[in-house]
């Protein structure tokens, strides 16, 4: 006796309207997308649905039983492992099989534009944008008529219930990328081609130099070298010196100079404690070297600089009550 295999959406009926309650609302790309009802139904034996239809997107997956449906004015078996697509505005009435009953994976999903002002900045563009335009406009050119769900999009609907079931930290952004597969592998069945796109790319060298100076301004204070810098990215020693050179610097070792000496002129400033111990703390060996750095660059002393400053932002405290009475006269 040949034992009937388990059912993969048994867990789905215990509590089959768990997403229903969820308000999940999300945007993706240039859309929208609000999940009305994500569940997993069963029609009895002989069951029928009368004749209606949705305003918004409403997905049938079958995976389990058979019955038919009409769509407009056509029938169509259904059994497992077809997927359907009624909407908007598709009329259509569907029957379970006299002898047996169907199962269905339904999704009901308000997909709406968003208004160019509306719109920010986002990771993403404009490659997402591209994608979910895409995806959209393969939904609304998909044949009218059911389709194998060879791209398994069945399976990301117990992939979102489970995320709630299980209470999984990151649970909305788990359904929210299940409800998305599942409109991308119902899309790749539509009528239209699948239009190429080039994705974004960045300037690689400008990336490079990126990735270079935010490990100099995070580590500026330790010994670096052009050597431990390089490795970081990685690329040789003789490729970065070039990257600094081609984004405007004059070297690898005047940038590490330059970016502690304005690290340095800050502390100068911003504090009172001994030249000695801000040298030490933004990555000069000694005090002398920095004495040596700081007179040839600015021509001045580490402690005249600090002097000029002090005086400086007395001048602007005496100005303040200045100020301040000639605004009362």
């Amino acid at each position: 006796m040949k034992l009937a295999k388990p059912f993969a959406y048994t867990l789905m009926a215990e509590r089959n309207d768990a997403i229903d309650r969820l308000d999940i609302q999300f945007r993706w790309g240039g859309y929208g997308f609000r999940v009305l009802r994500c569940h997993l139904t069963s029609f009895s034996p002989g069951k029928i649905v009368r004749f209606h239809k949705h305003s918004e997107y409403e997905f049938h997956f079958i995976p389990r039983g058979k019955g038919t449906v009409i769509l407009e004015d056509a029938v169509y078996p259904l059994h497992e492992g077809l997927f359907y697509l009624t909407g908007p505005n598709v009329i259509h009435q569907q029957e379970a099989d006299a002898r047996e009953a169907m199962d269905e994976l339904c999704l009901h999903i308000d997909i709406v534009p968003i208004k160019e002002s509306d719109q920010t900045a986002a990771w993403g563009d404009p490659w997402e944008r591209h994608e979910a335009e895409a995806c959209v406009r393969a939904l609304d050119n998909l044949p009218l008529r059911p389709h194998v769900d060879q791209y398994n999009a069945m399976a990301w609907f117990l992939t979102a219930y489970r995320a709630w079931n299980e209470g999984q930290p990151g649970a909305f952004s788990t359904i929210k990328q299940a409800i998305i597969q599942i409109l991308l592998r119902a899309a790749r069945m539509s009528a239209i081609p699948n239009v190429t796109f080039e994705p974004p790319s960045r300037n690689i060298n400008e990336h490079r130099f990126r990735i270079a100076t935010q490990f100099i301004h995070d580590n500026y204070a330790q010994p670096l070298t052009l050597q431990e810098v390089a490795e970081r990215i990685p690329i040789s020693p003789r490729q970065l010196q070039r990257v600094f050179r081609e984004q405007g610097e004059d070297s690898f070792t005047a940038y590490l100079e330059n970016y502690r000496l304005s690290q340095i002129c800050s502390a100068i400033v911003e504090g009172s404690r001994p030249i000695e111990q801000i040298a030490l703390e933004h990555g000069f060996a000694s005090s002398n070297y920095l004495y040596y750095v700081f007179k040839k660059r600015f021509n001045m002393t580490p402690k005249q600089f600090r002097k000029q400053h002090a005086g400086a932002a007395a001048e602007e405290e005496q100005l303040v009550p200045v100020i301040a009475g000639e605004r009362e006269r």
